[in-house]
């Protein structure tokens, strides 16, 4: 009868089981399916070492939840959102008591009026947002500059959407350069980077590249706006 080449120890590895004498025969019946499966690596290592779950805006992971948000939301925020919102909520909830005020004012670039600015805007209203837009806000004959004065003062929170239209427009100090020095001057300003980068923004603005807010090249823009309307939600 063959012996086994390992009787105390055990082969230490499947070459040395298939070339004993003895263990060969059990060996070929376990490696083809009759009997223990071959090692593979748990796939939580994989996401472990690559960064699974973490946003490409600075490693954050969204897992929490800032306390204005309601009981039943499913809307997971990066620790840097909430601390950057958090001073934004204190000014909502502290106009709250003032009657006929917009929910958000919207910042944007004139080219932006038909595509990414309506988008958002349609958003924020299906969540019931009230939102100050120029495309409607703004009547035939009214002075626009008037118009836009009237809507920064009688609403709680800006929204300034930073898009690659913006930032060309931005040096001429035009409208959008008039609402943004405004927005500047109090903690009530979201900045919404949209098909451009806030290392873009912090070489045109750098004032305004230095608050954090939200970004749709990390979430889609859908989620954006539902968080925007929790935020200002009362």
């Amino acid at each position: 009868m063959a012996r086994c080449t390992a009787p105390v120890e055990g082969h230490r590895s499947a070459s040395a089981a298939a070339n004993c004498p003895a263990c060969r025969g059990s060996y070929r019946r376990y490696s083809s399916g009759g009997g223990y499966s071959s090692y593979s690596p748990s796939p939580y290592s994989t996401s472990l070492t690559s960064g699974g779950g973490r946003s490409s805006g600075g490693g954050s992971v969204r897992s929490s939840k800032p306390r204005w948000s309601g009981a039943g939301s499913a809307l997971l925020y990066t620790s840097e959102e909430i601390r950057s919102l958090t001073p934004i909520r204190n000014s909502v909830e502290t106009l709250a008591k003032q009657p006929d005020l917009r929910d958000v004012f919207l910042c944007h670039a004139w080219d932006d009026r038909k595509g990414a600015a309506k988008e958002l805007h349609d958003l924020l209203e299906s969540h019931g947002v009230s939102v100050w837009f120029s495309e409607k806000d703004v009547g035939l004959g009214v002075p626009l500059l008037r118009a836009i004065d009237k809507g920064l003062a009688n609403s709680r929170v800006g929204i300034v959407l930073v898009t690659p239209a913006l930032l060309r427009r931005l040096p001429t100090e035009g409208i959008a350069d008039k609402e943004l020095s405004a927005l500047l001057a109090g903690d009530r300003l979201v900045p919404i980077v949209h098909d451009t980068t806030y290392e873009a923004l912090r070489e045109v603005s750098p004032l305004l590249g230095s608050r954090s807010g939200l970004n749709t090249a990390e979430e889609p823009m859908a989620d954006v706006a539902a968080k925007l309307a929790e935020l200002v939600a009362l």
